[in-house]
């Protein structure tokens, strides 16, 4: 008797099954779910302390070790005045924090566009030069960065005093090749074709990059500030270095001086803070950047259209 076509087709799939778990013993790795396994364990090692931070910091009592019942009170509402929103030097460190925050993004962005746009024109050694020097800033260890502009500020540029002057100071040194890199990178993907059918169209050099290169570096204008943002938010190293007096200290400082004493919630308040921050900046830099990265190619055209 000839077996029927679904008969035939029941036992192909049957010994594909049976060849696919021998496989699977001779090497695991091919099976998804072990590489999965290993992904979400991964992922909950690493974010597990920051929820049990983040948990702590809505404790009701004292202990900032033991989570004992849900509460505001660390973060509004301390009969000792002592929760994040009520401290006075909490309250001064949450401004000290993001005036550098935002000092540092309105300063670093634009000089770091024009850099990338600047380094993208120039040829020969002051271009390599400015390169080079923005890729080792980027690379650097940001503890020699602030010890050096501390030494800088000590010996050369005494008329800058130690605190916030010299606080943004540091950090746009640092955060200056953000902007420049992943400018350059987006001047890269653009290429230099769009800058020349403007000026063909009667624009000049400045009209050019103005209205078609810039449009174009939209996405990665917003990128560039989201990331200095979000960057400089949670920076401990320059402005530690570059601190002076204690209406310079920003959360960050705080945080890392408060945990070696005696801390409480609030301190997990503040971090908490600070990380809520940071994946706003994040989030709103990602939603900016998709969509004006979905309206590029409309945005050419319109570009070439107000020439």
């Amino acid at each position: 008797m000839t077996e029927s076509p679904a008969h035939a087709a029941e036992l192909a799939v049957a010994r594909e099954g049976g060849v696919a778990r021998r496989r699977w013993w001779r090497d695991p790795w091919r099976k998804p779910w072990v590489l999965a396994t290993v992904t979400w364990s991964y992922l909950a090692w690493s974010i597990l302390p920051v929820v049990i931070a983040i948990m702590i910091s809505f404790n009701a009592g004292r202990s900032n070790s033991q989570l004992q019942t849900f509460g505001l009170r660390w973060w509004f509402h301390d009969p000792d005045g002592q929760s994040l929103f009520q401290d006075p030097e909490l309250r001064r460190a949450i401004m000290q924090t993001y005036l550098l925050s935002f000092g540092t993004m309105l300063i670093a962005v634009p000089i770091g566009v024009a850099f990338a746009i600047g380094i993208d024109r120039w040829r020969g050694r002051v271009a390599t030069t400015g390169n080079f020097a923005m890729l080792l800033t980027f690379v650097m260890p940001e503890i020699i960065i602030g010890v050096s502009m501390l030494l800088v500020i000590q010996y050369a540029l005494k008329f800058v005093h130690l605190g916030t002057t010299a606080q943004i100071l540091g950090l746009v040194t640092y955060q200056i090749s953000y902007p420049v890199i992943i400018v350059r990178a987006r001047l890269l993907s653009i290429g230099k074709e769009y800058e020349e059918a403007g000026m063909d169209l009667g624009a000049s050099s400045g009209d050019s990059v103005r209205r078609v290169l810039l449009p174009m570096l939209y996405p990665a204008i917003f990128a560039s500030f989201a990331i200095v943002f979000a960057d400089t938010v949670d920076d401990f190293v320059t402005v530690s270095y570059l601190s002076g007096p204690a209406s310079s200290t920003p959360l960050s400082l705080f945080v890392y001086t408060s945990v070696r004493a005696a801390p409480t919630p609030a301190v997990n308040a503040a971090a908490t803070l600070m990380l809520v921050t940071t994946t706003i900046a994040i989030a709103i830099g990602y939603l900016a950047f998709k969509k004006l990265s979905r309206g590029q190619e409309g945005a050419d055209v319109t570009a070439f259209g107000q020439l």
